[in-house]
């Protein structure tokens, strides 16, 4: 039987000394209890708990963070230059500033600026999504493992879960899903490339499936980690919008961009779409005047998303050279992260790592022992790799 453990008690323990809220609603729910299982471990799905190091553990002063997928390379030095500019009319609106911005996003992406709506980061649009869909109740479709953001929200609200297993590969099994949706169903939710596993569902498959089921529900992708998907057989599903289909997608200036800590995000849907989240929220309302600075100029800098991308691929190259020279079968990954299974229990993981500086993340899936490392440095992932060997052997 689960038990719950409020915020309160979460702040005491590790969980959020070493990354572990960064899958937690924030805003009108941040103080929602979260679960533990019999093990304590953290409930997210009927497939997954999360291990956390016990409260009583004193991590080193300097610790090195992957495990939070962050972009440890930005935020590019334009958007540096662009926030400092903009401190300076800190005591104003940013209205005309965010319509600018409003307005490059709807250029890039192809669609009028009508069909964008702002957010201080993707999941919080997630959460006003699932706010908004689900206060009269309903369902919600989504993968097993998946992020959780948006589900529990919905689930806060009021409605219920429908979690379809991945397939063996760990992409969507789309056909279970269609089939899950039935009268009750608000929402299908699909993250690709997929947050915990780095897998990827096929983009001319899942274009196919937004185009027809969208007609009977809206579809929420969650493309946070397109950007960095290299070599994948892979799309945005914004190009739908243009077809009016019901479809919201979701994008970040967290990864590719490196702004992780500036917040800013936003979903392009259609405008009847916007108009009912819209009438609970302004999204562009949370984001501060030199953030929205920064992502102007960070759109402007192919350069270091080139070099974002670029790096990224190599320190997961020489990540997945190590984890196969050891033995390790991980996830192929199309984010910046990867996981992989291993031979000891997940809370022992954490202390070993933690206890040589490196804060990472573990998760029991189907209650085996999984590991997630997000791709820093090349000298972060080497010292990974080293303390992994050492605790391997």
């Amino acid at each position: 039987m689960n038990q719950k453990m409020d915020r309160r008690s979460l702040l005491k323990s590790s969980l959020l000394t070493f990354g572990g809220m960064s899958m937690f609603p924030a805003g009108a729910f941040a103080n929602m209890p979260f679960e533990l299982d019999a093990s304590e471990r953290l409930y997210h799905s009927p497939m997954v708990r999360e291990n956390f190091l016990d409260p009583a553990f004193v991590a080193p002063k300097s610790m090195v963070r992957i495990n939070a997928n962050e972009n440890p390379y930005g935020p590019p030095m334009s958007a540096r230059k662009a926030v400092a500019d903009a401190a300076a009319t800190g005591s104003r609106y940013s209205w005309r500033e965010l319509e600018t911005l409003v307005g490059k996003i709807a250029k890039k992406e192809g669609v009028t600026p009508d069909h964008i709506m702002m957010g201080p980061g993707s999941s919080d649009l997630l959460e006003k999504v699932a706010l908004t869909l689900f206060k009269n109740g309903g369902n919600v479709v989504s993968a097993d493992p998946t992020y959780m953001s948006l589900v529990q929200v919905a689930k806060a609200t009021g409605a219920t879960w429908k979690a379809i297993p991945c397939k063996s590969d760990w992409s969507h099994d789309l056909a279970a899903m269609e089939a899950a949706i039935d009268k009750d169903t608000k929402l299908v939710y699909i993250c690709n490339p997929n947050n915990p596993m780095g897998s990827i569902t096929a983009g001319a498959e899942l274009l196919d499936f937004c185009s027809r089921v969208s007609e009977k529900v809206p579809i929420f992708v969650d493309e946070a980690y397109l950007e960095l998907a290299v070599g994948a057989n892979t799309q945005s599903m914004v190009s739908l919008l243009t077809q009016k289909k019901n479809i919201i997608v979701a994008r970040t200036f967290s990864k590719i961009m490196g702004m992780a800590g500036l917040r800013v995000g936003y979903i392009a849907a259609l405008p009847s779409t916007l108009e009912i989240v819209q009438k609970i929220t302004r999204g562009g309302m949370g984001i501060a005047q030199t953030s929205i600075a920064a992502a102007v100029a960070a759109m402007d800098d192919a350069e270091f998303q080139d070099t974002t991308r670029k790096l990224n691929h190599e320190v997961k190259t020489y990540l997945c050279a190590n984890l196969d020279k050891m033995g390790y079968k991980y996830v192929p990954s199309y984010t910046n992260f990867v996981i992989f299974p291993i031979t000891m229990p997940g809370k022992e993981l954490l202390k070993k790592m933690a206890e040589k500086g490196l804060m990472v993340r573990s998760y029991d899936l189907q209650n085996k022992p999984w590991c997630r490392v997000s791709l820093g440095t090349m000298d972060e992932i080497k010292q990974f790799v080293s303390a992994l060997q050492e605790i391997s052997s």
